[in-house]
């Protein structure tokens, strides 16, 4: 602990406001922390940059899943007109990322 001259009280270093207080949010700030279907709270999220902040960040990321499940079962053996049709998407769709994959985009 330190003193200061002259004072009777001791003044806490920052380790010890650390553990004994709570991060408190700003002032006149109504904002709740509720999450998203992927996290409980935006502290436990596991994206680096929220996925809403992003334009079509949700979409684009679906879609990343998407042509990685593609490449999967492709090189595992699956045709790609078998493919078009497990996802629901054509034959060009199918091609498109199975190139984005080779090209690594």
């Amino acid at each position: 602990m330190v003193r200061e001259i002259g004072g009777d009280t001791p003044e806490k270093t920052d380790e010890e406001i650390n553990q004994n207080e709570t991060d408190l949010p700003p002032e006149y700030c109504r904002y709740k922390d509720k999450g998203c279907e992927y996290a409980q709270s935006c502290l436990a999220c596991p994206f680096p940059q929220c996925l809403y902040d992003e334009p079509r960040g949700r979409q684009r990321w679906l879609k990343e899943l998407r042509n990685k499940e593609i490449n999967k079962l492709f090189n595992s053996g699956w045709k790609i007109k078998e493919l078009a049709l497990l996802f629901g998407v054509s034959l060009r769709t199918i091609q498109r990322a199975l190139k984005s994959e080779v090209s690594g985009k």
